[in-house]
């Protein structure tokens, strides 16, 4: 594994851009769109740098961790369009992206490596096959190592902040613009949830007949979902949280099987780019039986779920005390 170097430490202390105004410390369902944005992409920004140091240091737990906040920092952007939709919005999109591919390619060996080890015994060909995916692991990380360290991690790092305090989306003087600013949380997050629900039940009606791409997609729409459903915790009164614990279970449940539906296909391909390693070594990535289980998972949440009463924006904490 890679050790940190000077450069390192250097990625390291990049900064957020200084936060010009003190924020609540939690969401509540009057809060305009643009506080709550701000709150949302900070938590998950700051979660992303937090987890900087042992990614780099080659630890699986915080390369997961690490990759969790940064899907979260993109799904914020994406719940609160059009409202950030600006000039400088494809920029930071396309480095949040760029980072995301970083971070997949090792992620993916490490889940692939716990598969073949988890399923393969002590058997001496599963052995020397396993020195050919440390290999391709140690030189990927080497790569994830050295973006991490680089000038365009820190300027992904400051810009996006930068973006997220004060981009152009907050100071836009249309009135389409001040009014999307100034939308209540609970009005947008009501919309925007009802809205990705039925698209994701809709596209799951379909699972068992989607190919690989398309199902892989679902599974984006998927924790598209999931993430803003725990993003917006904060705004579940005690007797909502329920139906939010309970959405999010078959949330969840749908996204396990599909992620490890996900993680095969990848195996399969991660295999076959191994030098030396033979044919034999996409096998254990292709087991029907498994694929028509967790299909059946899948279906059996979404059927569930579709079962359940949408969220309504008395859903959201009603009688709290907006905040601004």
């Amino acid at each position: 594994m890679s050790r940190p170097t000077t450069s390192s430490t250097a990625a390291a202390r990049a900064k957020p851009a200084t936060r010009r105004n003190a924020l609540p410390g939690r969401l509540s369902p009057g809060m305009a769109c643009d506080t709550a944005f701000r709150i949302i992409a900070r938590r998950h920004l700051d979660a992303v740098l937090a987890q900087h140091e042992g990614t780099c240091r080659g630890d699986p737990d915080a390369l997961h961790q690490i990759r969790i906040a940064l899907t979260h920092l993109r799904t914020a952007v994406r719940f609160f369009s059009p409202m950030v939709d600006d000039t400088h919005r494809p920029h930071v999109w396309a480095e949040l992206k760029w980072l995301n591919g970083q971070l997949g390619l090792v992620r993916d060996l490490d889940v692939a490596i716990e598969r073949v080890v988890a399923e393969s015994g002590d058997e001496l060909a599963v052995i020397a096959e396993l020195q050919h995916w440390d290999e391709k692991r140690a030189e990927s990380h080497r790569l994830l190592a050295r973006a991490l360290q680089s000038a365009r991690y820190r300027r992904l790092v400051e810009e996006t902040s930068a973006w997220i305090e004060s981009g152009p989306w907050s100071t836009r003087r249309s009135k389409e613009a001040f009014r999307l600013r100034r939308c209540s949380l609970a009005d947008h997050a009501t919309a925007r949830l009802t809205e990705w629900e039925e698209t994701l039940l809709r596209k799951a009606r379909k699972l068992r007949k989607l190919d690989v791409e398309k199902r892989h997609r679902l599974r984006l729409l998927n924790k598209r979902l999931t993430y803003s459903i725990e993003s917006l915790t904060d705004l579940f009164g005690d007797d909502t949280l329920t139906k939010q614990k309970s959405i999010l279970k078959q949330l969840r449940k749908a996204q396990r099987s599909l992620g490890q539906l996900n993680d095969d296909a990848r195996g399969q391909a991660l295999a076959a780019s191994l030098n030396g390693a033979g044919p034999e070594a996409g096998i254990r990535f292709l087991d029907r039986k498994r694929e028509k289980r967790l299909l059946r998972t899948a279906s059996t949440a979404y059927r569930k779920l579709d079962k359940a009463k949408p969220f309504r924006s008395s859903d959201l904490a009603p009688n709290a005390e907006p905040k601004d």
